[in-house]
């Protein structure tokens, strides 16, 4: 069973915005009754602002709240500020979402572009893509999507936030080409001739405060910690955790383990990170 958090429950059971807005604005319908989860988001638009959001949605505990918190969200906003909504951002103002269900939140974020390019009156890139998971419609595009911009490392993931390989299966060898090429090109707009032992100690510095700039330390700050490089030996990273991850010791040995991973992932397959002052 998923353990949801308070805001969740209290958005599912108590949904704010439900229904339609007449002569809407902007309409945006995401996903269908056929794949088990569908959303219809209208908006109510003056002079660039979101003045009500309305929604109906046919799907779990996680949907209802992830729509719901999304209303919430963009009303009083202007139409510039709310695109900028990830789907992450709909989980965390959720308090957060079982990693299974964080295509609901995914699927917020869809209805709302969506919404706001039937606003402006045009065609969203994503509905171009070729249909890779034929069971819930989900494209290429959004697959890549949703890898890059989240981080996806497995097949499991991308079935966790865009549902893709969640149905009969077919797909999932698609996924994992998919997965691999996206990674592989964007190591390659990294430059690092690069993941091997001719890294010079200065560009292997460079490539690990860019990790952790990039990736490392936003993760990190929003549990209220930071992280430090403190010299890099070779192969030896010595970094400093700061704040909130400096002063827990149950979490060292694990964020030590995830920056180790990361920095492996991103920079060299040999890093060994080690903490210092």
């Amino acid at each position: 069973m998923w353990e949801y958090t308070d805001k969740v429950k209290e958005h599912f059971l108590n949904p704010r915005n439900v229904g339609t807005i007449e002569n809407a604005d902007g309409t945006g319908e995401v996903g269908s009754l056929a794949c088990g989860d569908a959303l219809t988001l209208t908006l109510k638009i003056d002079d660039e602002v979101i003045t009500d959001a309305r929604f109906k949605t046919f799907g779990c505990a996680s949907a209802i709240a992830s729509s719901s918190a999304l209303t919430e969200m963009i009303k009083g906003k202007t139409v510039a500020e709310a695109e900028k909504i990830t789907n992450e951002d709909i989980a965390d103002f959720l308090g957060g979402l079982p990693k299974e269900k964080m295509h609901c939140s995914v699927m917020g974020r869809e209805a709302l572009e969506a919404a706001i390019a039937n606003y402006r009156g045009v065609v969203l890139p994503m509905a171009e893509g070729e249909v890779v998971c034929e069971c819930f419609g989900v494209t290429d595009l959004e697959i890549i999507r949703a890898i890059k911009e989240s981080n996806l490392r497995s097949v499991e993931e991308i079935t966790n936030f865009t549902k893709a390989g969640g149905g009969c299966g077919k797909c999932q060898d698609r996924l994992e080409e998919i997965l691999r090429a996206t990674h592989a090109k964007s190591l390659t707009q990294i430059k690092a001739p690069e993941k091997t032992r001719r890294l010079t100690n200065i560009q292997k510095i460079k490539l690990i405060e860019d990790a952790l700039e990039r990736e490392i330390r936003p993760a990190l700050r929003k549990d209220g910690g930071d992280i430090e490089l403190v010299d890099v030996d070779g192969d030896f990273v010595i970094v400093s955790l700061r704040g909130a991850c400096g002063s827990c010791k149950k979490s060292q040995t694990t964020l030590k383990e995830y920056v180790e991973k990361k920095l492996r992932e991103q920079v060299l397959d040999t890093l060994i990170v080690e903490e210092g002052k």
